[in-house]
This record gives structure tokens, C-alpha cells and sequence, in this order.
């Protein structure tokens, strides 16, 4: 049987939010350099597996920027930390932690005549999932930048709060900011 780097099976992890099931691929397969290969049609990232696309946030920016073999070791260690401290599967909690850090719902700005409208609109699930990896990649990234805090103890910290709802987490804290300009736009 596969297992994810060895350690993890994921034949018992299950994405339990029906709106997001769809666009988390759990295939224990990592290719590090698909070379676009999934950009060829609209929605071919969701066939991407969801730990390969959360190593390609946390490779974008500041020190890891193009350095995805650095960024493949970041998350093998973040997951070896999640299950020292919880004793689960980690990429259990990485489906549960975008799972809660999606948002439901965000603004758009329509403009009628020279007036710029703010208006709520329903998030698909697929930008649900992009939106949902990018708050825990950056919030990551912000508590260890300028930190005594590795990236490492830090991408785990984000991950066990996210998929434990703590409003102290910033992927929660973002994602409750974005839903609460969205009902005032209502």
C-alpha cells in the first residue's frame, strides 16, 4: 500500500465538508516538479494532491521562494510535529484545517454608472481550498518571520489550530474577517 513520505496512509483520511470533497485530491503520489502540467484546463489543479499544493504556498514567497526541496522538508517535518502532538493523521488535520479556514462567503465590487458597489457572493469550493492554503501557508510564514519560531513549528501550530477552529489561529481570524464584510455588504 502507498503511504504519503512513507509515514502516512491516507486510505483513512476523509474530507467530511461535501463542498470542498471534491476539490481534495488525497493521492498519496508527490511528484516536486509537475512542470505545469496541470495548467493545461480550468479546474486540473483539484487533481493535484492537496500536501503537493500546500508545499507549492509555502514555497511562493519570502525565504523559500523557488526552493521546493526546502519547502518538501518544512512539511514533513510540520506533519511529524502534528503527530507527535496529537497523535492523528496529519494530513487528516490539513483536510479539516482547510476545511474550517475556507471562507463561505466574500465580496465582489460592482460598479453601477461611477459608483463602486460592494456586493456578497457565494465562494465556489475550489477557490474555497486556494483561499483556505494560502491563509495557513501565510500565517506560517508570519509567526515565524522575525521569530525565534522555526517555519517548521510554526506551519504546525497553524495547521493543529486551524483544524481545531481556534480563533487565535490566522487562517481562522482571516477567514472570520472576510465573512464579516461580507454580511455588512449584504
Amino acid at each position: 500500500m502507498d503511504k504519503l513520505f512513507d509515514k502516512w496512509d491516507l486510505s483513512e483520511v476523509e474530507a467530511k465538508d461535501m463542498g470542498t470533497r471534491r476539490y481534495v485530491d488525497l493521492s498519496p503520489r508527490i511528484v516536486l516538479h509537475t512542470g505545469g502540467k496541470h495548467s493545461s484546463q480550468q479546474f486540473n489543479k483539484s487533481s493535484v494532491p492537496i500536501v503537493e499544493r500546500l508545499i507549492n504556498k509555502i514555497m511562493q514567497k519570502a525565504a523559500n521562494t523557488g526552493k521546493k526541496q526546502r519547502a518538501y522538508s518544512i512539511v514533513v517535518s510540520a506533519f511529524d510535529i502534528i503527530h507527535e502532538k496529537t497523535g492523528q493523521n496529519p494530513v487528516q488535520a490539513l483536510v479539516d484545517a482547510i476545511a474550517n479556514a475556507g471562507p463561505r462567503e466574500e465580496v465582489v465590487r460592482l460598479k453601477y454608472g461611477g459608483i463602486a458597489v460592494p456586493k456578497a457572493v457565494d465562494t465556489s469550493p475550489q477557490r474555497r481550498v486556494d483561499i483556505a492554503l494560502r491563509f495557513i501557508a501565510e500565517g506560517a510564514r508570519r509567526s515565524a518571520f522575525k521569530s525565534k519560531r522555526s517555519m517548521v513549528t510554526s506551519l504546525a501550530d497553524e495547521i493543529m489550530a486551524a483544524a481545531s477552529y481556534d480563533v487565535r489561529s490566522y487562517s481562522i481570524n482571516q477567514k472570520q474577517s472576510l465573512e464579516r464584510v461580507a454580511k455588512s455588504a449584504r
